[in-house]
């Protein structure tokens, strides 16, 4: 049989306040286990929750850059179940009046992922597993959360990875959280079942918890629509459960009993009112947001003529926008765009470096950089070799500039040196002709040695081409 899969995600994000959800406690990542509590997000009898009002805002932004509807009011609620990680055994939630539902998220194929809800919520605590031994650390308890909901409209792995690509992309670019993945502050729950081609009925769904990487979303995805369709493909009934997901085997595992909403005794919650959002407050979050990914991405290319693969990258990170977009005044932005995707990326590598994207060369010096190659007073080898010196030290491209850098080849010159390095590589010539590509770059390289590095490497391989297709068509 053609099984389907369809997938469903609930996505935990952590919002970038200062304080936690209920208290004043930090919501700094990290510190010493058990320092950054207290007795209301640790539970203990007695204290009393506050609910910190930056979180419904938050939330309420992250919301409509969603597409979704803020409600006036909402109401939160007890999620009870008996786990340490929680010591007052229940999770301030909400469940049944959450603060925004609707929105969702087009995919490059066109298909949309509806949202359900967008609902607030307190993390938990960490258990760490030491031998045979089990340790809690109550730093992350009561950080706040936002659970982003789907419909389960994901037909494969790829839908599910663009999704997340794209909403960490969002949420970041309006600046309610960091999304780091390989830190907590985000990951997902992928529920997931299998159906035959062409059926309308949804098979039976099994829940994969708490995955923080792409990878580990794509491989748990993977592995679980082999196991289930092995099960049914025997005759088999899939167990509707939880399962964990091991990174290092690339195998889940059941965990318990998939609960219900029944299981968990939802309850408003006596200690907290309900929320109240007013149509002003919701109407100036929404004036406040910037502009979004996708809509910036497509001015980027359509405006400043920038190359898509090159935009997608401009616009992941909003620092890394800002800086792109002070750097393109005055000069070519695709030449800027070009030059960071090309140089500066390839020495600001990290996730953490690009989020916060703060060079020592500042937009300034490099749009005085694009504009020198831009006049061809300086080739793009010669700009790389400088920017790394501009990089190291903080200073202007003129302070790395000899006169030898900025020695100007005229047309004739460099196709004089051109036609020397074809006439000197006939083997290259040879091998270009038959095909291989690659062994242009030998030529292209012998002109680069002879001026030093001056010379545009793609301006020259141009010239080259034009020579030795002119040759070939002389002999024959």
């Amino acid at each position: 049989m053609t099984w389907e899969m369809v997938i469903g995600l609930e996505t935990h994000v952590e919002l970038s306040t200062k304080t936690k959800i209920f208290c004043s406690c930090t919501t700094e990542f990290g510190g010493e286990p058990n320092t950054h509590c207290c007795p209301v997000c640790t539970g203990m009898p007695g204290s009393l929750p506050v609910l910190n009002r930056a979180v419904t805002e938050y939330a309420a932004r992250a919301g409509l850059a969603l597409g979704g509807a803020i409600q006036n009011r909402s109401i939160m609620s007890r999620k009870h179940y008996v786990y340490p990680d929680l010591p007052k055994a229940y999770q301030v939630s909400q469940y049944d009046l959450p603060l925004c539902v609707g929105g969702g998220i087009t995919l490059s194929n066109g298909r949309r992922i509806d949202l359900t809800r967008i609902h607030i919520e307190e993390d938990a605590g960490k258990l760490v597993h030491v031998g045979r031994e089990v340790l809690i650390d109550y730093n992350r308890g009561g950080v706040p959360l936002i659970e982003i909901v789907t419909e389960p409209d994901f037909r494969s792995a790829d839908e599910v990875t663009e999704y997340m690509e794209r909403l960490q992309t969002a949420l970041r670019a309006i600046g309610v959280s960091d999304c780091r993945m390989q830190e907590g502050s985000m990951r997902c729950d992928v529920n997931i079942s299998l159906r035959q081609v062409g059926a309308e009925k949804y098979g039976i769904r099994a829940e994969v918890k708490n995955l923080n990487s792409f990878t580990s979303v794509a491989a748990a995805i993977a592995y679980e629509f082999e196991r289930q369709a092995e099960i049914l493909e025997a005759g088999g009934t899939v167990v509707q459960e939880t399962r964990s997901f091991d990174a290092d085997t690339g195998i889940t595992a059941p965990l318990r009993d998939k609960e219900n909403a029944d299981d968990y005794r939802y309850f408003p919650e006596p200690d907290i009112v309900p929320v109240l959002l007013t149509d002003e407050l919701i109407d100036a979050l929404r004036v406040a947001l910037p502009e979004m990914p996708d809509a910036k991405l497509a001015r980027y290319v359509a405006e400043l003529g920038v190359a898509e693969a090159d935009a997608k990258l401009l616009t992941k990170y909003s620092a890394v926008s800002r800086y792109f977009e002070a750097a393109s005044e005055g000069v070519s932005p695709r030449t800027v765009a070009s030059f960071m995707v090309s140089t500066m990326f390839a020495q600001v590598t990290t996730e953490a470096e690009r989020e916060k994207w703060n060079p020592s060369v500042t937009a300034a010096m490099l749009r005085e950089l694009i504009e020198l190659i831009e006049s061809g007073k300086v080739s793009r080898n010669v700009a790389k070799r400088v920017y790394s010196q501009m990089a190291e030290e903080g200073r202007a491209a003129t302070a790395f500039l000899s006169a030898e850098d900025m020695e100007q080849f005229d047309d004739a010159k460099l196709t004089e040196l051109c036609r020397a390095a074809v006439e000197g590589n006939p083997k290259s010539v040879a091998d270009y002709l038959k095909g291989k590509d690659k062994a242009l770059k030998a030529i292209v390289g012998a002109v680069m040695r002879e001026t030093k590095g001056r010379a545009d490497a793609l301006e020259t391989e141009r010239i080259i081409k034009d020579i030795i297709s002119e040759s070939s068509v002389e002999s024959v």
